[in-house]
């Protein structure tokens, strides 16, 4: 009995430790974070934000959602339906998106450590290596 009883406790524990969302307000963003917002999407403007698992992640009005590292750097801007900012997307990327999908628009980009992940709006995901080479397309 004792041991069933440790048990729910830590898997109680483990369950309250786990979801440890903190909402944050966008002065509480890190100021590269604000900037970033400001510059790319001050026309749509800011709904909410947490901070989780080391990150931010922050909610717009028109349901754009944008990752940011504790230091305010961007790891991940997802516009849905709605066209990336063109200056986010490194040259060469855009260059063979326009070339290869030019009936298409980019609306996810994620930076990685090793390139980027971007997706279409038909939902093809394209790798490219650090430097915006092309790798592989993954539907």
């Amino acid at each position: 009995m004792k041991k069933i009883f440790l048990l729910l406790l830590s898997v109680i524990a483990l369950n309250v430790y786990a979801n440890t969302d903190i909402p944050v307000t966008f002065a509480q963003l890190p100021q590269k974070a604000q900037q970033f917002i400001n510059k790319h999407f001050s026309s749509v403007g800011f709904l909410s934000a947490k901070q989780d698992d080391g990150e931010y992640e922050v909610m717009l009005k028109d349901g754009t959602k944008i990752e940011f590292t504790l230091q305010g750097d961007w790891k991940d801007v997802d516009c849905h339906v709605r066209a990336v900012p063109a200056a986010l997307v490194p040259a060469g990327i855009a260059q063979y998106v326009k070339t290869n999908f030019p009936n298409n628009i980019i609306t996810k980009i994620e930076k990685k450590y090793n390139g980027y992940d971007i997706e279409l709006e038909n939902d093809l995901e394209l790798k490219f290596d650090k430097n915006g080479n092309f790798l592989y397309a993954d539907d």
